[in-house]
This record gives structure tokens, C-alpha cells and sequence, in this order.
């Protein structure tokens, strides 16, 4: 008498398709299914591909290493670039594999910094379809092109119109690599399945010259369309997504210009499943390392003053999420404004400037005291405890500011967010150095580790990869109507939450990127919960064990068997599934 075994959720690859429709030369050449010398010989007969590879059969661990040993031998930053963005269109489960086993090698060239370079030579690098480029030609038809894109069921997109890419400006159609590379992490790390995702450029032109009249420019020719077209050709998008993908699908918004990533955040943000990176994304990972920093130091949030170098997207999303932070601390919100200051190119944000210099969202920061043009006076007068880079102003974090910031705090806290490299505010070494190693800091862009005074300091990179594929795989597994501001407060607590003594001690505010697929996991786990507390999930009934659900979601870079278990008579799952057959 067998007793009855309850069913259990499993992990699935994800795949999607049917693997029998599929013959062995199309295997080998079709990145879904290839799997390279990790066929057996036995897959080989079957399939009729013996011979057409070497005899020597490999692991994937051993697969993954030798990919590996070839990326650490290219000695440019673009050819890694390259090196893995064809990896991914060849062999998908070895390119996530090796994410998985090497990430903190690997993400600088899938992600920032380096995708910053790939961008502006985006037009002599795409090779493979990668997405999808809708262009304002196309305005009226919208929902034709996205027909096109073979795959139905997807749950994540991520847009960009390459209007402000990192801190290089409006680099037009050449944009869509910031939207492939962000798709890449979604899978990598929130384990979002890929043919659930998809990356999307809206091509409506481009304002930079240099970048339009490049000779091999992949882009339409011409520059951005007045607002009121543009806005009616990015309703026109939205709607398009809705009809052809449903209502649960999750826009991100990536890289817009300043006043388009606003205005069409607060256009949509409750009207759609959307969010706006660089504002809230950006403003999630900036408090989580606020939030560690605190407990590092032992203060609360009345001991801050934060000064912010920029007043863009970053800074303002930053700014804006703060003020709920510190009412969730118990503070009104004019006194958590009162904490809160910005400085943007003409100076520090004072009530007596001139209208025309101060946008809608930067009236509410507005200081009513005398105005001060310089960031080393701000300093002086100001005295912050929190000094916050978001202005893609290189060094503009000077020696003389530096030294200030440890002259009036014990433990300054500084974060030169600005990406890339080369837009940073200042570097880690300038940093420890120049504060005699007493602040934290955080980058946009990853520092090596600094020595100074016996110790090694481990940069915390303020990366935008520990909040959105969290965001994203919540999202998506819910089927949440819209995401509040509240959901991102939330997951800049888990991500700090997630620090451990080890990681303060070596100065990092963030844990390790090793943990991004943990974080995105918990951070999806507090977004599904959120969404059926608040009623905002179309998931219904409700599940009643989240975590195995969520589970069940999960992509697994795996290689699939040719034969599937249950067709292999002498299998130990083909036992098992007829022994409970016998019982049934």
C-alpha cells in the first residue's frame, strides 16, 4: 500500500517550445535548444548530429569555464561587450549560466559601465534582431509592428526613445542597447523567463548632431517631433501594448529625456503597469544605501541633512522618495522637505530664483534662504551629512569638498551616483583619501577596492540591478494593476535589509552582487504581497504559499534533456510517476 504523496512545485526552464519540432542541425544552430558539446552521445545519435561535433562530451560547469577563460583574455571593454551579447544569441542557458557563476566580472560588460560605450557605437555593432524598433513613421500603425514580435506571452518590457543615455545625452535609435542589456538582467537575475521579455526602442528621432549625421546613423534622420505629436504617438504605444499583450504587461521606462521621463510617469503611472527607472528605480537603490549607512553610523533620519549635486531625474527620484521615507519615520512632510536640498547647473534651488529656471518638480525643494552658485559653498553653508552626485559632472566632488565633508561630519556619507566612469563625481580612492578613509561611499559605476590605513575598502556600487528585476518578476507573477510608491520604499529596505555586519565592515553598503538574484527574489515576494494587501493583483484566488509560487515562476538556465525523463523507461521519475499511478 503506497501512501498518497502530495504534489510539490517544481522548477521549469521556462521553455516554450516543442522540442520535438525541432531537428538536431536546427538545435545546434538555434540558441534555445543548443547545447554545444554538452550533448551526449546518445542525444547525437538521435538526432542525427553524431559527427558533426567533437567526440569529447562536456559539462556545462566545464562549458562555462572555458567561456569564461575566453572573456578574461579579450583586453577591450567593447569586445567582452560583444563577446557576450553573441554568446547569449547562440547558446541562451550557457550565456545566463555564466552570469550566474561569474556576475561580478561579467555585469560591468552586459551593464553599465560598459554599455555606455556599446551605445555610441551601436550603429556599427547590432548584428542579430535584438527587440524591437518602432519609429515615429509608424505612427497610426503602432500595433502592426509589435504584431511582428513572434513571441505572445509577454509579461516585461522595457522602452527606451535613447533621449538621455547614462550621462552621454540624446544618442537616438543607438538607445537600444541600454533596453537589450536591462532585458538581460531581468533573466539573469529576477529570473523573468526570456521569451517573457522584450526591449524596445522608439525611434522618433534624435537632437544631437553629431550623433544624427554619422554616416552609418541606424536611426530616422531627423529631429524629435514637437511634444503634443510626441505625446500622442506614445499613447498610441501604450495602448498598442495593451491590445496586443494585455494590461498585466510591465513598461519600463528607460533613459527618456528629463521632461519626457516625468511628464509621461505621471501621464501613466496609474493607468498602466509602469515605472520609469532611472526616477524610481534609482531612487529605490539611492535610500537602500542611505538606509544601510544610517545603521552603519547608529543615526536616525532627523540627524540628516542630504545635499544633492543635480537636480534631474535621478536626484528628484531620490529626493521625492526620501520625503515618504522620512514620513514613514514620523515626520511631516514640510520638515522632511526642510532636510532635502538640490543644486542643479545654476546653482542651489532657492524660492528667489528666477520661475523660468525652476521646473514643476523642483518647486517643492525649493529653499526659502539666501541663493549660493557654488557646490563648495553649499557645503560650507549647508554642512550636510549626506553629500549625493547624480549631475554627470565629472570631479566635480572636488578635494576641497571632500575634506569639508569630513571636517563636519565623523562619518561622511558620500555617493557619486552619475554613470559612467567618466561622469563620475568623483572616484572611490578620491573618497577614502581625501576624507583619511572615515566616510562610506557609493558609485554608479563599480571602483576597485581602495587601501588606505591597513584596510581594504569595498566600493558599493549603487546599481539600479538590485531593485528593477525584483520589480519586474513581482510584477509580472502578480499581474499588478499599477505600481505605487510605496513598492519601492519597501524593496530599498529588503535590499538593505540584506546587508550583512561582514559587508558594513568592509564599507560596503549594498550586499554583494552574488546576492541580485536573492534580492530580486524577496523584492518580488514584498511586490506580490503589496499587490493582493492593497487589491491590486488580477491573480486570483490568492496563493496560498507565495514563495512556492513565485518559485514555479522562475527561469531556470538549464540544458533540456533530448528524450524527457518521463519517456525514459528506465528512469527514476518514470518509477516514481508510475508508482503513483498505482496508487490512483
Amino acid at each position: 500500500m503506497f501512501k498518497k504523496q502530495k504534489p510539490e512545485l517544481k522548477f521549469t526552464s521556462g521553455r516554450r517550445y516543442v522540442t520535438s519540432n525541432t531537428t538536431g542541425v536546427m538545435r545546434l544552430r538555434n540558441k534555445y535548444y543548443n547545447k554545444a558539446l554538452a550533448f551526449t552521445i546518445k542525444e547525437r545519435q538521435l538526432l542525427g548530429i553524431h559527427g558533426l561535433l567533437p567526440p569529447v562530451v562536456r559539462s556545462v560547469e566545464d562549458q562555462v569555464r572555458i567561456k569564461y577563460a575566453q572573456f578574461i583574455n579579450l583586453n577591450h571593454d567593447l569586445m567582452k561587450y560583444l563577446f557576450l551579447l553573441n554568446l547569449s544569441e547562440i547558446n541562451e542557458p550557457l550565456f545566463y549560466k555564466l552570469l550566474e557563476s561569474y556576475t561580478e566580472k561579467c555585469l560591468p560588460y552586459v551593464y553599465t559601465p560598459t554599455v555606455g560605450l556599446a551605445c555610441q557605437r551601436y550603429s556599427y555593432i547590432q548584428q542579430f534582431p535584438r527587440g524591437l524598433y518602432i519609429t515615429y513613421k509608424d505612427k497610426g500603425h503602432v500595433l502592426n509592428v509589435l504584431k511582428n514580435w513572434p513571441e505572445f506571452d509577454v509579461r516585461v518590457i522595457v522602452v527606451t526613445d535613447g533621449g538621455r543615455i547614462l550621462g552621454l545625452g540624446d544618442l537616438g535609435a543607438n538607445g537600444m542597447g541600454i533596453s537589450v542589456g536591462k532585458i538581460t538582467l531581468y533573466t539573469a537575475f529576477g529570473k523573468v523567463r526570456p521569451h517573457q521579455c522584450l526591449p524596445i526602442c522608439l525611434d522618433v528621432g534624435c537632437n544631437t548632431d553629431a550623433v544624427r549625421e554619422e554616416p552609418y546613423y541606424m536611426g530616422l534622420k531627423c529631429k524629435r517631433p514637437p511634444t503634443d505629436e510626441y505625446n500622442e504617438f506614445v499613447d498610441e504605444f501604450m495602448e498598442a501594448v495593451v491590445k496586443r499583450f494585455g494590461q498585466n504587461c510591465l513598461i519600463q521606462f528607460e533613459d527618456f529625456g528629463n521632461s519626457d521621463a516625468f511628464r509621461f510617469l505621471d501621464r501613466y503611472r496609474y493607468q498602466y503597469c509602469m515605472f520609469n527607472d532611472d526616477i524610481q528605480g534609482t531612487a529605490a537603490v539611492g535610500v537602500a544605501g542611505i538606509i544601510s549607512a544610517m545603521k552603519c553610523t547608529g543615526t536616525d533620519w532627523k540627524s540628516h541633512r542630504i545635499l544633492f549635486q543635480g537636480a534631474g531625474e535621478a536626484a528628484i527620484g531620490i529626493a521625492k522618495l526620501l520625503v515618504i521615507a522620512f514620513k514613514k519615520a514620523g515626520f511631516k512632510e514640510e520638515q522632511a522637505r526642510n532636510s532635502i536640498f538640490l543644486r542643479d547647473s545654476k546653482g542651489l534651488i532657492t524660492k528667489d530664483r528666477s520661475p523660468d529656471s525652476l521646473t514643476e518638480n523642483k518647486l517643492p525643494f525649493a529653499k526659502d534662504m539666501p541663493f549660493i552658485y557654488k557646490l563648495e559653498d553649499c557645503v560650507r553653508e549647508i554642512k550636510p551629512t549626506i553629500l549625493i552626485g547624480a549631475s554627470s559632472q565629472p570631479r566635480s566632488f572636488t578635494k576641497q569638498i571632500l575634506r569639508m565633508m569630513a571636517l563636519y561630519n565623523a562619518v561622511p556619507i558620500i555617493f557619486a551616483l552619475s554613470n559612467p566612469t567618466a561622469k563620475s563625481e568623483c572616484t572611490a580612492f578620491d573618497a577614502y583619501m581625501n576624507t583619511k578613509g572615515k566616510c562610506f561611499f557609493a558609485s554608479g559605476s563599480p571602483f576597485p577596492p581602495v587601501e588606505y590605513g591597513g584596510r581594504t575598502r569595498y566600493t558599493s556600487q549603487a546599481n539600479n540591478a538590485y531593485i528593477f528585476p525584483g520589480i519586474g518578476l513581482g510584477a509580472a507573477s502578480s499581474c499588478i494593476k499599477y505600481l505605487s510608491p510605496d513598492i519601492f520604499l519597501n524593496a530599498a529596505r529588503i535590499v538593505a535589509g540584506l546587508c550583512t555586519p561582514e559587508d558594513y565592515a568592509q564599507g560596503r553598503l549594498y550586499p554583494p552582487l552574488t546576492k541580485l538574484s536573492h534580492c530580486a527574489f524577496e523584492i518580488a515576494m514584498a511586490v506580490f504581497t503589496y499587490a493582493h494587501i492593497k487589491d491590486l493583483s488580477m491573480v486570483s484566488p490568492k496563493p496560498t504559499d507565495i514563495r512556492a509560487f513565485l518559485t514555479h515562476q522562475l527561469y531556470d538556465a538549464k540544458y533540456e534533456p533530448v528524450i524527457p525523463s518521463w519517456l525514459q523507461p528506465d528512469s527514476k521519475t518514470d518509477q516514481k510517476d508510475k508508482l503513483n499511478c498505482i496508487e490512483c
